[in-house]
């Protein structure tokens, strides 16, 4: 399969820069994998299409604040880990402010850069921890457009966020409330959303592209939990990667574990875990559209996306989504 296969055109002013007023006014559109029929609802619809037996399993991964803006201007610094309060793993940018012994500062915090690794990530020590909550800002994904605002502290996190460490949302999280949670069964992982997740595939030969790592955790309540549902309806690309990629460790079982996952999962997959899906609308030729069309198959998943866009559907982090049944 080739990269190319997995692209689409979508006008620019479909891309969500802004959430909605209320986060489940969103519009779903719901793919029916047997049939190939498409209906347009609400994300208030969701539990419609739910059995007593379901369960549903969402990402409860909290986004941290991981921009930072030195004194100096002109520089940017994104954390991608935070290996101790005084250690940090960063993509930067201009590269060539940033080689080894250069030094620059947070606030008060001065940071120099210790190594400069083979993929062009640096390792950046600091004298003293860095003031996050002043200094630090939302990733918020490019296509937005702008930067973070006060409200995205609130609106670019689920209403359910327990675990810090996230550089980007589980988007499709973003779209339930208390209230809507209250009216099925739920339960909950963590994965740790890289910034590998929303970008494009640069291979030719989509089995030549080299997957990031991102660190999960799955609960044994959550084990326990699916083990006694009938259908297992994941939220979002994470939680459908956590769980599978679990399955596959543990021949084909969810036990409680932790650890890290490159799992790549693009047609010809065949899930073990997960049933239905809901997901919010993918960058073309990302690592999560292909996802989506393993599970639904890429013709039916093309043909949605080209309504969705007909339909005016909004699309990406803040958009509206889709359930995959």
């Amino acid at each position: 399969m080739r990269t190319a296969d997995f692209d689409y055109h979508l006008p620019p002013d479909l891309i969500a820069s802004e959430p909605l007023p209320e986060r489940s006014a969103s519009r779903m559109m719901v793919v029916h994998r047997d049939t190939g029929q498409i209906e347009h609802r609400q994300v208030s619809d969701f539990p419609a299409y739910l059995r007593p037996s379901d369960l549903v399993v969402l990402n409860d991964t909290r986004v941290v604040p991981a921009r930072f803006f030195p004194n100096e201007g002109g520089r940017e610094v994104l954390q991608l880990e935070m290996l101790s309060a005084l250690r940090w793993r960063c993509m930067i940018k201009p590269g060539k402010k940033f080689r080894v012994n250069d030094q620059f500062h947070i606030g008060a915090a001065t940071g120099t850069v210790i190594e400069v690794l083979q993929n062009g990530e640096r390792m950046i020590e600091f004298d003293q921890p860095v003031d996050i909550a002043t200094h630090g800002h939302l990733a918020l994904p490019h296509y937005m457009g702008r930067d973070d605002q006060p409200s995205d502290s609130d609106r670019y996190q689920t209403v359910f966020a327990n675990a810090a460490g996230s550089i980007a949302a589980p988007t499709a999280g973003l779209h339930f409330t208390p209230e809507l949670l209250g009216q099925f069964h739920h339960a909950f992982v963590t994965l740790h959303v890289g910034v590998g997740t929303f970008q494009p595939v640069k291979a030719e030969h989509i089995t030549d592209h080299i997957m990031h790592s991102e660190r999960y955790e799955v609960p044994q309540v959550t084990a326990d939990a699916i083990a006694a549902a009938g259908r297992v309806i994941a939220v979002g690309t994470t939680a459908t990667r956590t769980l599978e990629s679990v399955a596959q460790s543990h021949g084909g079982q969810i036990v409680a574990a932790s650890g890290s996952t490159n799992i790549f999962i693009y047609p010809g997959y065949q899930f073990q875990v997960v049933n239905a899906l809901l997901t919010n609308f993918h960058l073309p030729k990302s690592t999560l559209i292909m996802l989506v069309c393993a599970l639904a198959g890429r013709d039916l998943i093309l043909k949605a996306y080209a309504e969705a866009i007909a339909q005016r559907y909004r699309f990406y982090s803040y958009g509206d989504c889709m359930l995959i049944v």
